[in-house]
């Protein structure tokens, strides 16, 4: 399905789509879940790909995209996957399909102003998962010359244990487990 999702995303070109090394992540994280899983900012369907591609039996992905245009693409090219839900809306639609034992979230705004509602989203355990940054391993965390706040709020806020993981040399993600 990931190679279907890549294709869809080189059709429609649509260059945003989840980098091969967050998508392995994202894979080996959903093996080790249980229950739902949820996604905003589909594009394409590359992330749900990789999150379908490593969730357990009896699992569910539920993923969330604002663009009408995209979610029904993205359907189509889930439509034979029942354990996978494309809703039309924007990252806090996600609020009617939890709680989720983990997220991925790929949209700036639900990663920038996201803590409260994402403590909302996880169950108790649940990890969620934030990409596109770039790595960092100074304290207080910089990017561009300033401090990088929305990484430093994910890992000051007492709701979450967060960790940086490197992807790749220029690609790193964080990953906050809710307390």
């Amino acid at each position: 399905m990931v190679a279907r999702a890549l294709d869809l995303s080189r059709r429609r070109g649509f260059v945003t789509s989840s980098r091969s090394e967050t998508g392995r992540l994202l894979a080996a994280l959903a093996a080790s879940r249980t229950g739902t899983l949820g996604e905003c900012g589909t594009g394409c369907g590359v992330g749900a790909a990789w999150l379908s591609s490593g969730a357990r039996t009896g699992s569910k992905v539920v993923t969330a995209e604002v663009d009408a245009g995209l979610a029904e693409a993205v359907g189509e090219l889930f439509a034979a996957d029942s354990r996978v839900e494309v809703i039309t809306g924007d990252w806090v639609a996600l609020r009617d399909h939890g709680p989720f034992s983990m997220l991925f979230l790929d949209v700036r705004d639900a990663k920038h102003s996201g803590a409260d509602v994402v403590a909302e989203l996880l169950q108790p355990g649940g990890i969620v998962v934030l990409d596109d940054f770039t790595p960092c391993s100074t304290w207080p965390p910089m990017y561009e010359g300033r401090v990088d706040t929305m990484r430093e709020t994910w890992f000051l806020d007492e709701r979450f244990n967060t960790v940086e993981v490197m992807v790749a040399t220029d690609a790193a993600v964080l990953i906050a487990a809710r307390r």
